[in-house]
């Protein structure tokens, strides 16, 4: 039976004819990767659209989230784990807490600092966001086995950790 092949096989196939000379193979992966990535994308804003959510709210919000009751984080560790500048971080802030997401308050053991707060909304919809991602990456994903997943997860976490130094 004859492997089936796709665009990235076609037009790494046409570059093989014009320059012999290369090694094609990074393109046949990371040209995968980069087509993936924009499933994964639409994807993923799908489901932050259904949860009435912006990727960027996300991002914050799931900080919140992931950081267990209180599900409280300061505007720094926030900066951090969103990889943003203080200033974007400030301004969505502020916009989280105008739509009642998120709300502030004083640092009781720092007065100079504030807290971040996960409101009673902003949880109701980080969760329901999590469970339309996780679901929609497991349709992405629906065709290859548990076990492929995996060998698959645990290559590009080898490849990322490169990047990660």
């Amino acid at each position: 039976m004859t492997p089936k092949t796709d665009e990235v096989d076609r037009i790494v196939q046409a570059w093989v004819s014009q320059r012999p000379d290369l090694d094609f193979s990074p393109l046949e992966v990371l040209s995968r990767v980069d087509r993936l990535s924009k499933h994964l994308d639409r994807a993923r804003r799908e489901a932050f659209r259904r949860s009435e959510l912006e990727p960027w709210e996300w991002d914050v919000l799931s900080a919140l989230r992931r950081a267990g009751e209180p599900f409280t984080l300061t505007p720094k560790q926030l900066l951090l784990q969103t990889l943003v500048s203080s200033g974007t971080m400030t301004n969505r802030i502020d916009r989280l807490v105008s739509r009642r997401l998120v709300h502030r308050e004083a640092d009781p053991g720092d007065g100079r600092s504030i807290l971040v707060i996960l409101s009673p909304d902003g949880k109701t919809r980080v969760d329901a966001a999590i469970t339309r991602l996780v679901d929609a990456e497991a349709a992405l994903l629906a065709h290859l086995a548990r076990t492929d997943r995996e060998r698959l997860a645990a290559l590009l976490r080898k490849l990322s950790l490169e990047f990660d130094l």
